[in-house]
């Protein structure tokens, strides 16, 4: 899409999040830019076995991109790989993973609404995601961390809606005010709420302020990472106003495995 400022060739970086088939041999792609935010853009031909640009355009690649600009759409002309992330395209747990990063970037992201951060913590996490013990934590790491970014962060150290200071205890959480809810408040509460323990309330607290690697290193027992997973997947429904599709892949991946490595119990020491 035109936007104003740009020459009629333009070139940026961006990330594969999704692409779909248009015509008989084009596929629309949307990109996640530091310059531009999302982007979606026609490859024209992408399709056809010959066409120079189909095998840098796979989903979840890391690529430089030469585009025109167009009426309704601009068209990718000229492009490159810059990081094919192979080590999870490789491993089936850490495609997963990946996957949902990618959809939840795409459902989240505005066109035209450039953040550097939040490209670099997308493209942080994907290389992350190829040594990583527990690429699904990982990626819920990411997931903390890109709400925030966002604007969508919750709020896990006040009440929010009375201001107060949250003592350390076991507590609910409320999607639509976006945060956890005191005990005071919770009582004359119309919101739909989501028990919250004071573990969980901790390691969401350790992945809204450490860095991804740290945070995705910590070591979570099974059931307080299925309390995690429930409490995000219910305030990503509320944001993103549907369900992430790939949250069931990556479930159930999971579940085949056989054994679940380098889980080990309990929450973070530290608030």
């Amino acid at each position: 899409m035109m936007v104003s400022g740009r020459m009629r060739g333009y070139k940026t970086e961006g990330v594969v999040l999704r692409h779909v088939a248009s015509g008989e041999a084009d596929r629309i792609v949307v990109l996640y830019t530091p310059e531009y935010g999302k982007l979606r853009a026609v490859a024209k031909g992408v399709r056809r076995v010959k066409s120079k640009l189909a095998g840098h355009l796979e989903l979840l690649n890391r690529v430089s991109v030469s585009l025109a600009e167009g009426r309704s759409m601009d068209t990718v002309t000229e492009t490159e790989t810059v990081q094919a992330y192979r080590g999870v395209r490789e491993d089936l747990e850490r495609l997963s993973a990946a996957m949902f990063m990618a959809e939840l970037v795409d459902g989240i992201a505005v066109e035209q609404a450039p953040s550097q951060p939040a490209y670099a913590l997308l493209t942080a996490s994907l290389e992350l995601l190829e040594t990583a013990e527990r690429p699904g934590q990982a990626a819920r790491c990411f997931q903390v961390q890109m709400l925030a970014l966002s604007g969508f962060g919750p709020e896990l150290r006040k009440c929010v809606q009375c201001d107060a200071e949250l003592e350390p205890r076991d507590h609910a959480f409320t999607v639509v005010g976006g945060g956890i809810i005191c005990p005071a408040c919770r009582a004359g509460s119309q919101d739909a709420l989501v028990p919250i323990s004071l573990n969980v309330l901790k390691v969401l607290r350790f992945f809204q302020r450490e860095p991804m690697e740290k945070a995705a290193s910590l070591r979570l027992d099974a059931q307080l990472f299925d309390e995690l997973e429930r409490v995000l997947d219910g305030y990503a429904r509320y944001v993103l106003e549907r369900d992430l599709k790939t949250t069931e892949f990556m479930d159930l991946v999971r579940s085949g495995r056989t054994t679940r490595q380098g889980r080990g119990t309990g929450a973070p020491k530290t608030t």
